[in-house]
């Protein structure tokens, strides 16, 4: 329910049941999604992309890479999430490094980015199970756009149930999935025998050595994008300065060990031999899953135990993209830089309502668009669903990776007070060099229509900064609502000896 702290104007979430740990734990790994993304990115890292330049064989080692930039900006989100519990996260996070107006322009574009992936990956799962079940089983029960209905009553459903049900909803698919196809990648592993190499984790295995490794490391940085969106359940959840410091880093351990293992089976399951990943580029997981006969470790039921674990996953990602959306509009709403419908609670839930409407409803009307208007975006061969995942992933992939750019620039200020210095500066630097790296392969070599999506990201940050501009807002709820916010002296550590 909506409720106000003595003296303060500012709306809450304040939800019956609060968070623990785990839920937190699922609302990063959900949104990460790390067995949809292993499933599609791996012919990116190895160099089956539009620049033609990868990590070859060597792509754990990309993998490995990305994961030490991610472990820096982990670790920027986590010390900020020991003194802000508010909704807002990394909005919050970049005000207090960079200020108002460009901490407003970084939350207009991050949650923006945030809910275009949301109807991305919405129109991606529809078509998915509607091509699937055709080449599966010969059957077409619904069209594209009748699957677009069904998970948008889905997603309206959970959301309406209340946070809660979405987290362990993240968590049960989530865990299902990574589970199942951890054992089976191990198991190819096992199958490869003595064709098992380090040589995965050296450079001389990409066809143009360290550079190609760069390379992948640029496409290896999305496997991780969302990492950060526990902390956007700060305020909801029971313990948050011990809680969704914890979470963030987790997310971010368990994912890179994940990855590692998937990278590296899915290499050595082609015999590390690039041709033949690039023919099977649309899926290698499914090629491997597949029968011996098709040059797979499994069966044709394993092939289609694998694409259910797949839509398991993608699933989560849904879900956990439509927690983190809302919660952002309506901190940004609470704080009068958005339209203040947006920051409108259910007295029953506690949760926020009116962007949770509006999320749907953008939801909606993106499929919508994907069905009727099949020229936008379009791709030669390709399903118009497709298309339009790929351009709005793009935008907002590279929304999250620029934002993670001035989160880690705005450390520098916002964490100048951290009794261990060193270690910001360090963070500060990896994080740059990552996600710098990440936000050129978004543009390098990428066709039309898919690379107007950085520009039309970039554009839409310039509008956020006029709109921060007229636009005042009041002061953030994490320095105006006293639980919502520490003083940095309360929050960081005391240095030995103090």
């Amino acid at each position: 329910m909506a409720s106000q702290q003595a003296g303060s104007s500012y709306e809450r979430l304040e939800t019956h049941h609060k968070l623990k740990l785990p839920d937190a734990v699922a609302q990063s790994v959900g949104f990460m999604g790390p067995v949809f993304s292993i499933a599609f990115l791996v012919p990116l890292l190895v160099g089956v992309n539009a620049a033609s330049q990868g990590a070859g064989g060597a792509a754990p080692l990309a993998v490995l890479v990305a994961a030490i930039g991610i472990l820096g900006l982990g670790w920027i989100v986590s010390e900020y999430a020991k003194r802000i519990h508010a909704a807002g996260s990394l909005y919050d996070y970049v005000t207090d490094g960079l200020g108002s107006r460009v901490g407003a322009a970084a939350g207009w574009l991050y949650y923006s980015g945030i809910i275009v992936l949301g109807g991305a990956i919405l129109v991606l799962i529809s078509g998915y199970i509607h091509d699937t079940l055709q080449a599966e089983f010969n059957v077409t029960p619904l069209p594209v756009g009748g699957w677009m209905i069904v998970l948008i009553v889905l997603i309206s459903a959970i959301l309406y149930a209340g946070v809660q049900l979405s987290t362990r909803a993240q968590l049960v698919l989530a865990l299902l999935s990574l589970t199942l196809l951890t054992i089976f990648f191990i198991y190819i592993i096992v199958r490869v025998g003595s064709g098992n190499s380090v040589k995965a984790f050296q450079p001389s295995s990409s066809p143009t050595h360290f550079t190609g490794v760069l390379f992948g490391v640029l496409y290896g940085v999305l496997l991780f994008v969302g990492f950060e969106t526990a902390a956007n359940l700060a305020e909801e959840t029971e313990h948050p300065k011990r809680d969704i410091p914890r979470a963030v880093l987790f997310a971010v351990i368990a994912a890179t060990v994940f990855y590692l293992i998937a990278s590296y089976a899915q290499v050595a399951g082609f015999h590390f031999d690039l041709g033949k990943i690039a023919k099977a580029a649309s899926g290698p997981l499914f090629v491997l899953a597949g029968p011996g006969s098709q040059g797979g470790y499994g069966s044709v039921t394993i092939r289609r135990l694998a694409e259910l674990l797949v839509l398991f996953d993608m699933l989560a990602v849904l879900i956990g993209i439509s927690v983190a959306g809302p919660r952002g509009l309506f901190a940004m709403a609470r704080d009068r830089r958005l339209p203040t419908f947006l920051a409108s609670v259910s007295r029953r839930r506690g949760t926020p309502l009116g962007a949770a409407i509006f999320v749907v409803a953008f939801y909606a009307v993106f499929a919508l668009i994907t069905v009727a208007w099949t020229g936008l975006f379009a791709l030669p061969k390709t399903p118009h669903y497709s298309a339009m995942f790929s351009w709005g992933s793009t935008f907002g992939s590279f929304a999250l990776a620029l934002i993670y750019l001035l989160l880690a620039v705005g450390a520098l200020r916002g964490l100048r007070d951290h009794p261990r210095r060193w270690a910001v500066v360090l963070a500060v630097v990896v994080s740059l060099l990552v996600t710098g790296g990440a936000i050129f392969g978004s543009i390098y070599k990428t066709s039309t229509p898919t690379v107007i999506a950085p520009y039309a990201a970039i554009g839409w940050l310039v509008v956020g900064l006029i709109v921060a501009t007229f636009v005042r807002g009041r002061p953030q709820a994490s320095h105006a609502v006293a639980d919502l916010g520490e003083s940095p002296e309360s929050a960081l550590p005391r240095p030995a000896g103090s």
